[in-house]
């Protein structure tokens, strides 16, 4: 466990809100769901530690530093074409 969890806000927390069921769910309960996850992210004093490992490891399920899959994957694309911009300048 990295030292960063250890202050999560989510830790001892019920984790079925920030990852999805092995069901299908309708969009209103997977916002609903959501919703509840990133409410004790806004709060968590690791947030951005949270979000900065969920990145470097890709993790493809699951509230991370208050952010959901699809949010990480836009936040990947844009650091992978800033990266290709660098190397191209």
């Amino acid at each position: 466990m990295n030292g960063w969890q250890f202050l999560a806000a989510c830790r001892g927390e019920d984790t079925a809100d920030f990852f999805p069921p092995p069901h299908p769910e309708t969009r209103e309960d997977r916002e609903a769901r959501e919703s509840r996850a990133k409410a004790i992210c806004g709060v968590c004093p690791v947030r951005a530690e949270c979000l900065d490992y969920a990145l470097s490891v890709r993790e493809s399920y699951g509230i991370w530093g208050g952010r959901s899959e699809a949010e990480r994957r836009v936040l990947l694309r844009q650091r992978d074409r800033a990266t290709e911009e660098r190397r191209a300048g």
